[in-house]
């Protein structure tokens, strides 16, 4: 049993560690922002994955058509013209723009939709109460782990943008952290893998208006309390439900912090909020 045991060991320690970073419209909406931190993504060593999400363009642009923005419950519909403007910035402006840097500070990116090779295939969202139009939603077989590993191996950084398909013809708008959360949990079986959100805070805060009130590591376990304190509440809860399903599902560790510290882990220096589980 011993040495069964120390063969799983042996494997887990074999793998190659990946990191899968999400970034949102406030580092995509800021120049300067979105250089500094593909700068830092670029010194970063190993394996690495970009999930990217829209920013204001998309919304801007469907103003300047006349096409108004459709929100239920602080959610977008996602209708036919809706998609057809979020597949041209998201796939396109938004996605190429980060190669073209990526490849000036000698990342050898290459930028993706879910559609290219077959890399993330979603369902259309069932209509129930609310019809939310062309919005895929993921399960375990959406993502094709090995083929990805195979572009990986070829040296190429896949550059992901918030586009997927239906496998039958049809692009969906999906959510980027859930595409960056699935993406680490079926790449997990292939590589130590760390998962990433980065977005405007310095990571989970007990106060939400002091950034020095930083938690700097919560387990399962401290994740109740905090719950039950009211310290973690509304917007947050799903980002972290999300992330220690994740860390369930065999992600080594899940980071959410700022975006400009992200230069921190080349350093060996630690950002953001780790979640982990102690188990």
């Amino acid at each position: 049993m011993d040495k069964i045991n120390n063969d799983r060991q042996d494997m887990i320690e074999d793998k190659s560690d990946l990191y899968i970073i999400k970034i949102g419209g406030n580092v995509i909406d800021n120049s300067e922002n979105l250089h500094k931190f593909l700068k830092d993504f670029t010194a970063l060593k190993g394996y690495k994955i970009l999930v990217h999400g829209g920013g204001k363009v998309a919304t801007q642009l469907s103003e300047t058509l006349g096409i108004e923005a459709k929100m239920v419950d602080g959610r977008r519909i996602t209708d036919i013209e809706t998609l057809r403007i979020v597949t041209m910035v998201y796939g396109g402006l938004i996605n190429k723009n980060i190669v073209a840097q990526l490849q000036q500070f000698g990342t050898n990116a290459i930028g993706l939709t879910g559609a290219d090779g077959n890399f993330i295939r979603t369902k259309k969202r069932p209509v129930k109460t609310i019809d939310y139009g062309f919005v895929g939603d993921m399960d375990e077989r959406s993502i094709d782990a090995a083929n990805i590993k195979r572009l990986m191996d070829a040296g190429f950084t896949p550059a992901f943008c918030a586009i997927t398909h239906d496998g039958e013809g049809q692009l969906l708008n999906t959510n980027a952290d859930t595409i960056a959360s699935a993406l680490a949990v079926a790449l997990s079986k292939l590589y130590n893998t760390t998962l990433i959100y980065c977005f405007e805070k310095q990571g989970v805060l007990k106060d939400i208006n002091d950034e020095s009130s930083l938690i700097e590591e919560i387990d399962p376990k401290r994740y109740e309390e905090l719950k039950e304190q009211q310290i973690i509440h509304s917007g947050m809860l799903p980002k972290l439900d999300n992330a220690f399903t994740a860390i369930a599902c065999g992600v080594k560790a899940v980071i959410i912090g700022h975006a400009e510290k992200l230069g921190h882990l080349t350093e060996n220096k630690t950002f953001g909020t780790r979640l982990i589980n102690n188990a």
